[in-house]
């Protein structure tokens, strides 16, 4: 059987369908990894793991309004005795859910140049691609004591042969895929025209995509795939657009995103039908000074603030707190 590439848009009829009272749901997920300079060259050595302090935290803040975050985890964490305590705490209690997130970079084997196109893990020769995911995937069944189901390629770097290597090692879900993004200026995949809603990656229904959330706002939202592309091409096209109300793309994270912005980006995605809000963001903003989003304890704060101020307005809408879990037994996996 041939899986199609995850990097070209699936045919319409693959949109998931969910069961009854399933309702609207909204999935946390957390690319939990290691703290390096977002602004340097990418490196093997350098990163640092203190941000995992900050992580029972969070993690009590998450079951204080009746959340389980889904941890993305890397090969730093995986390696790091207090990383894996923490979260495997949480995993054995059943307020957390564990997943695979591969920073080629940093994870064996190191048989490739670092530089920023393969910083996409699905630009590497298939064999080295499955080869770290293999490596790590295990390691994290190792150290939780349950396999990995969800898988993200970190910087969002799918390639032509990752679904082949998901489905063969057992994954159910990826969410990698982030709508109405393109990075391909950067050697990365284009997302500008993916679609919103989950949908299977194989036509035997083997692999669900639940995509990041991402929404256009503005009054040229519904041309906002192709306006964005030639907009990005004029000096200071985009920021124009947004500030006139125009065309604004609201991704559903902390980091960057106000409290308003996402308020309307939730009513938008809604709007759109979407059954599974998927959010993001990175596990070193929990502690000052390791992300661009999170310099101060005060932006800690605030990314606190930003998920009560979401998870109120999600119960207002009745838009439920899921896990990968839910969404498998949901579409009968």
């Amino acid at each position: 059987m041939t899986t199609p590439s995850m990097l070209d848009i699936p045919p319409a009829g693959r949109r998931a369908g969910f069961a009854p009272g399933f309702g609207r749901r909204v999935l946390l997920t957390v690319d939990t990894e290691e703290e390096f300079n977002w602004r340097g060259p990418f490196a093997r050595e350098g990163h640092g793991l203190s941000h995992v302090a900050a992580i029972p935290r969070f993690q009590a803040f998450c079951e204080s309004i009746g959340v389980a975050p889904v941890y993305l985890v890397d090969w730093p964490i995986v390696s790091d005795a207090r990383a894996v305590e923490i979260l495997g705490d949480a995993v054995r209690r059943g307020t957390a859910e564990v997943g695979v997130q591969l920073h080629p970079w940093v994870n064996p084997p190191f048989a490739e140049e670092v530089t920023m196109h393969n910083s996409f893990a699905g630009n590497l020769p298939p064999e080295l691609e499955e080869a770290k995911f293999a490596v790590l995937r295990d390691a994290i069944e190792t150290a939780f004591g349950t396999a990995p189901l969800v898988y993200r390629a970190g910087r969002y770097g799918l390639g032509p042969h990752t679904a082949e290597l998901l489905i063969r090692h057992g994954m159910k879900v990826d969410t990698s895929v982030r709508p109405l993004f393109d990075y391909s200026p950067e050697g990365g995949p284009d997302y500008m025209r993916h679609p919103l809603a989950p949908y299977w990656v194989d036509a035997a229904s083997r692999l669900l995509e639940l995509p990041v959330t991402s929404v256009h706002a503005g009054a040229l939202r519904v041309f906002g795939r192709g306006l964005r592309r030639p907009a990005a091409q004029i000096p200071r096209g985009l920021g124009a657009l947004t500030r006139l109300g125009l065309l604004e793309r609201i991704a559903l994270t902390p980091e960057g995103v106000s409290i308003e912005e996402a308020l309307r980006g939730i009513d938008l995605a809604l709007a759109s039908d979407l059954p599974v809000l998927v959010l993001s963001f990175h596990s070193p903003s929990l502690a000052p000074g390791h992300t661009p989003y999170a310099a101060t304890e005060g932006a800690v704060d605030r990314l606190y603030a930003w998920l009560e101020a979401v998870y109120a307005r999600l119960a207002e809408r009745r838009v439920r707190p899921c896990t990968i879990a839910d969404v498998l037994a949901a579409t009968g996996h």
